[in-house]
């Protein structure tokens, strides 16, 4: 269960969206995990299949390997941090679009996942900045594997830099093995002439859905 680290607070939000948008983020409110669920379903259903596509694969080939370029054909979000009844709502939702969940089994589905949900434990005001402990292989996958990545934030753990954390992530540091990820905007690079390009090691785009708490 998440703690709560401080009240509400209006300025810490606005200031957390302010600078999470300008680091390319898309940030928007909702007043439930269903709402952050139908989202993500919508989310997913406006875009095309993310799908790897295998080297050769435009080549002519043997029929067995003809056979690999087709693996990944439908939509896929995944969302291994849920609770099992979490899960059963967001996996019922995907069902009735025709898009596969993913409660585990990321190393499986490496042709390519649309959409990895997750919950954050804290936002950072001062940067932007979610903050996601991960221990767990498949959690981690995906943050990194997919084109979309959907993170909800309560409200109420958002603070102001990370001093304020400064208890919290030392608990987490404490734990182990232990992995905690601060994700600030979209995967980004600028080693290519020094221009600016999103999604080259990881998300395309980066939604966070603050939960009014």
């Amino acid at each position: 269960m998440t703690e709560t680290l401080t009240a509400p607070d209006v300025d810490l939000t606005a200031r957390f969206s302010d600078k999470a948008r300008a680091v390319s983020a898309i940030v928007e409110s909702v007043a439930t995990l269903d709402a952050a669920f139908d989202y993500c379903v919508d989310l997913c259903g406006r875009h095309g299949a993310c799908r790897i596509t295998i080297s050769g694969c435009d080549e002519s080939l043997s029929p067995p390997a003809d056979s690999l370029c087709d693996l990944k054909q439908g939509k896929i979000i995944a969302a291994p941090g849920l609770a099992p009844d979490q899960f059963a709502a967001l996996a019922a939702r995907c069902t009735d679009q025709g898009m596969t969940c993913l409660h585990s089994g990321m190393r499986d589905n490496l042709s390519g996942v649309d959409l990895g949900f997750t919950i954050a434990e804290l936002g950072i005001a001062e940067t932007g900045t979610l903050v996601i402990t991960c221990p767990d292989e498949d959690l981690r996958l995906a943050t990194m594997l997919c084109e979309y990545h959907v993170c909800m934030l309560r409200r109420s753990t958002i603070v102001a830099d990370a001093f304020a954390a400064e208890r919290r992530l030392l608990r987490y540091m404490r734990r182990t093995p232990d992995y905690t990820a601060f994700i600030t905007g979209p995967s980004r690079t600028a080693d290519i002439e020094r221009v600016l390009a999103l999604g080259v090691h990881g998300p395309l785009e980066l939604h966070i859905l603050v939960l009014e708490d």
